[in-house]
């Protein structure tokens, strides 16, 4: 086993596992992606899908941000994407630019069609080593994260072919074929659980999980259908782990737009931190979780085309509303976007970003 570079920065994990910080680490989602000009002259030059599989160009990616903001962000996430778990699962994915499946699920007998047992080492090895190079490369500058996309938002990809505006597809299989589509998602959350397994052996220190289509579905169905899966997901990570004597890491769950299962989730998820979206006001999650799960969150990345004086403000607002009590410094709340950056944003806004971060999470403002 390689030996990896002890951690220099550990903010992120220190929050994570709910201590009270000096400040809010902080990272964005899509760090590593197309709003940076050194990421847009590697991908001119190479397919989505082969940055992904080819670990010294998804390390090179990863490492992009923390070069360019080093000392201001607090952790890196490994690049690659939720849909290489449809394409283990040996479906094909293309990329351009939105995902497409070429030959989507239709009926529950296409489940056939898909690979039974996934050796996630061998149809995702790319992934670990990538992991692996990242963190030699990283030097113990920061923490990095892994991730995978939630058996509900995955199920809906694989059954609509690509993004929706109304989820007919997938829904339409989840009231006409509901037993169906809950062995669909067992079957989807089983390779979840070994791919993150992988990912923490690899060198993986802090586990993220995606439900990106999480606010499609009512209270109800992300209830039956969505949260049991998300349950087994956390269950299975920690039960591998400890059968195989491995650390523990901690886990986030980012189920977007579902803060009206925000309680639930605090209460018995398993999960060590939610992410938040836009939608609700942090001292609305911090009453509602109260103290069970640190939090991550939530800025609107629109806000970071609004100029320097919106940014700063909605940081301001933003840590004063996450910040604990007269004390200084804030408990258990990692700051982020409310969803992933988007491409046309100023790399040098987001230096100012992470500056206010530094500011205003320091101390009550």
């Amino acid at each position: 086993m390689v030996e990896l570079p002890p951690l220099r920065n550990d903010l992120l994990l220190r929050a994570a596992r709910g201590e009270k910080t000096e400040r809010a680490p902080v990272w964005i989602m899509r760090q590593a992606g197309r709003y940076l000009p050194e990421f847009r002259a590697l991908r001119a030059n190479h397919e989505f899908f082969e940055i992904c599989r080819t670990p010294e160009l998804a390390t090179e990616i990863t490492l992009q941000p923390i070069r360019r903001y080093s000392g201001l962000i607090d952790a890196s996430i490994i690049f690659s994407d939720i849909l290489v778990i449809p394409q283990a699962m040996g479906m094909e994915v293309l990329m351009n630019p939105g995902p497409s499946f070429p030959d989507p699920l239709n009926i529950p007998a296409d489940v056939a069609k898909l690979r039974q047992n996934v050796d996630v080492e061998k149809e995702l090895g790319y992934v670990f080593k990538a992991i692996t190079q990242t963190r030699i490369e990283l030097k113990g500058e920061v923490p990095l994260i892994g991730f995978c996309g939630a058996p509900w938002t995955l199920f809906a990809y694989m059954i609509e072919g690509g993004g929706s505006k109304t989820f007919t597809k997938a829904k339409t299989w989840l009231f006409k074929y509901p037993k169906e589509s809950e062995a669909l998602l067992i079957q989807i959350a089983d390779v979840c659980v070994d791919f993150l397994v992988g990912q923490v052996k690899a060198g993986a220190q802090l586990l993220q999980v995606f439900d990106s289509w999480a606010g499609e579905l009512s209270p109800h169905d992300f209830a039956l259908f969505s949260l049991p899966t998300l349950r087994h997901i956390s269950k299975g990570v920690r039960e591998k782990l400890a059968n195989q004597n491995i650390p523990q890491v901690p886990m986030t769950l980012f189920a977007k737009g579902a803060n009206y299962a925000l309680g639930e989730l605090a209460q018995d998820s398993g999960y060590d931190v939610l992410g938040l979206d836009w939608c609700i006001e942090p001292s609305v999650a911090r009453r509602t979780v109260n103290g069970k799960v640190a939090l991550q969150g939530n800025m609107d990345p629109n806000v970071l085309y609004g100029g320097r004086e919106a940014i700063e403000s909605a940081v301001k607002r933003m840590c004063k509303e996450f910040q604990d009590g007269n004390n200084g410094g804030v408990s258990a709340w990692i700051a982020n976007l409310g969803h992933g950056i988007t491409p046309g944003v100023d790399p040098e806004d987001v230096r100012w970003y992470f500056e206010c971060i530094h500011k205003y999470s320091a101390s009550k403002q």
